[in-house]
């Protein structure tokens, strides 16, 4: 396992320019011209790269179409058409929507290359899907500029071209229930990133890419939807793709339904389809006299508004629509299908953040403000599927003690203690290290070292790391948590789209860490391996069959076994 620390010295490069790249007009647009018809673009002058953006790739999924599989374009053109633009978002609700148009018509990509490349170039492709819990979020989010990575490519002498789409959220894309089930319109978020990779197969070779090149590439909900590819269809393989990243997620999170009480279930889906249709003028729908499907397509006759303010309601964590298992697109549970080798057999970079339990511990408890005692974790436990007398929630209590040394934050990190006296204990609760611990296990690194036992089994490639990097504006309570490795992944060391700039008031290593974790995610998708051709080499996962090398400190950057103790947190 990589393991990835803030200060890097023997590293050689400097981080890049931090000057933005500003789309400017130069006097030859770019234009391409694909299956449908022709686009014009815009230059960028800096970079000397172009943008196309809000390509359509699927029709709008308007009246009829709202609620059904995405349909592919059936229409063409003469005229050039303006790609200029970023879409608005898919329709959220978050805080990652603040400050941006949603609307329903949104199924559009975004492609950036580098200019001057001649049609026959066949660059590898990276096909980024943007996280945000399956309920938030958008390809145009200036924290997923494209820029700064494509243009490290270009300096690799390894250039590449980077693709970002976007797909429909919350119940606009995932909503569930036997309805839905029986029209076969199931998990469509994941069904409109599918026809975007087909769209990207079928016209990338245009733009300069070669679709034999491509690796998908996400974080949080976008590296679970990078997993769930991987799985689609029993693992069909459908060559749409050569190669997966996946920060902070992958094809075991749970995101899926569990056959357990308390926790998200098979009837779920159902139970969430019947409310919104009660909180509409469909609610008569759902008489015994009605029709099977007469709910559903009652649904597409509202008005966006009507159907919007039925859903606009206030939501945390993941959010109450997610992908789910439909036997068909997900034909079976993540961990049967690892385990029987059903996913597309192609190399792999995974990998999590130290800390990720802190992103999501602190919500549970009694009233959403931590846990405080051994009774209330034990509910907890339940929460996530657990019964209180199960050997399963007994072992976990004993394996999570409420024993701060052990937790996360480490005290390393954050060195104060969960007391009655600590004014964060009312927000976070006594057992908070203990919680958050946990947690980030559950939903982030167990499922990641599931996966990747489950590519070693059978003999693919896998690259896999442990971000553990406390950024500026961040709190030391927080530790190095979930999303915060993004910033560097893209070098977006301008910090493009934040509130805060992670690298603000950082010392140089903070650059040359993100320059080198950047050139490697670019090595990975150019050549399959994560070389940045600086640095130590990164050896593939090796299990329980080998340790790597980890050095010390905590201004290094090394390796360490995938079950070792490091910097104060278990695997």
């Amino acid at each position: 396992m990589f393991l990835l620390r803030e200060l890097v010295p023997f590293l050689s490069l400097c981080a890049p320019s931090l000057v933005a790249a500003i789309p400017t007009s130069r006097t030859i647009v770019p234009t391409v011209t694909v299956k449908n018809g022709t686009y014009k673009g815009v230059h960028d002058t800096y970079y000397n790269q172009d943008f196309f953006l809000g390509v359509p790739y699927a029709q709008p999924p308007l009246n009829d179409l709202r609620f059904r599989v995405p349909q592919s374009l059936n229409q063409s053109w003469t005229a050039p058409k303006s790609a200029t633009e970023y879409s608005r978002f898919c329709v959220g609700y978050g805080s990652d929507d603040f400050g941006h148009e949603v609307d329903e018509d949104c199924l559009y990509l975004n492609i950036i290359r580098p200019a001057s490349i001649p049609e026959n170039a066949s660059l590898p492709v990276a096909f980024w899907i943007h996280g945000g819990g399956f309920y938030q979020g958008g390809s145009g989010d200036a924290r997923y500029n494209l820029s700064y990575i494509v243009q490290n490519s270009v300096e690799m002498g390894t250039p590449m071209i980077g693709v970002s789409v976007q797909y429909r959220l919350s119940a606009w894309g995932f909503l569930g229930g036997s309805e839905v089930l029986e029209s076969g319109n199931t998990n469509l978020g994941l069904r409109d990133q599918r026809l975007a990779m087909q769209w990207v197969h079928e016209n990338i070779g245009n733009f300069g890419g070669d679709k034999k090149k491509v690796t998908i590439w996400g974080e949080s909900a976008g590296a679970a939807s990078v997993g769930a590819q991987l799985l689609a269809y029993n693992g069909r393989d459908d060559h749409l793709f050569r190669a997966a990243i996946s920060e902070s997620g992958g094809p075991a999170v749970l995101f899926f339904p569990v056959p357990y009480s308390n926790a998200y279930n098979s009837t779920t889906p159902q139970t969430l389809f019947q409310t919104l249709v009660a909180n509409t003028t469909c609610a008569h729908t759902l008489s015994s006299n009605t029709t099977s499907t007469t709910s559903l397509q009652c649904l597409r006759t509202l008005t966006f508004s009507d159907l919007n303010s039925a859903l606009n309601i206030s939501t945390s964590g993941f959010g109450p629509f997610s992908p789910y298992i439909d036997h068909d697109f997900i034909a079976d549970y993540p961990s049967k299908q690892l385990s029987a080798g059903k996913f597309v057999k192609v190399p792999y970079l995974i990998g999590t953040n130290t800390d990720e339990g802190t992103a999501f511990g602190s919500s549970y408890g009694p009233n959403g403000n931590g846990v405080n005692t051994d009774a209330e974790f034990i509910t907890m436990l339940n929460s996530t599927g657990l019964p209180p007398s199960s050997n399963a929630s007994l072992s976990i209590q004993s394996l999570y003690p409420n024993n701060q040394s052990v937790g996360i934050p480490s005290l390393e990190m954050y060195p104060d203690l969960f007391t009655p006296s600590n004014p964060l204990s009312a927000s976070r609760g006594l057992q908070s290290r203990r919680v958050c611990a946990y947690i980030g296990d559950l939903i982030m690194h167990a499922p990641r070292r599931l996966t990747s036992l489950s590519w070693t089994k059978f003999n693919i490639p896998i690259y896999t790391y442990r971000f553990d990097v406390l950024v500026n504006g961040l709190p030391e309570v927080m530790g190095s948590t979930h999303f915060q490795e993004v910033a560097f992944v893209f070098n977006n060391t301008r910090g493009d789209g934040y509130g805060t700039n992670p690298f603000g008031n950082k010392s140089e290593g903070y650059f040359e860490l993100a320059s080198e974790i950047s050139r490697r995610w670019v090595g990975f998708v150019t050549g399959l391996v994560p070389e940045a051709g600086v640095g130590a080499r990164w050896p593939e996962y090796a299990g329980v069959r080998g340790r790597g090398r980890r050095r010390k400190g905590r201004e290094e950057l090394g390796f360490c076994a995938d079950w070792e103790f490091c910097r104060g947190g278990y695997f």
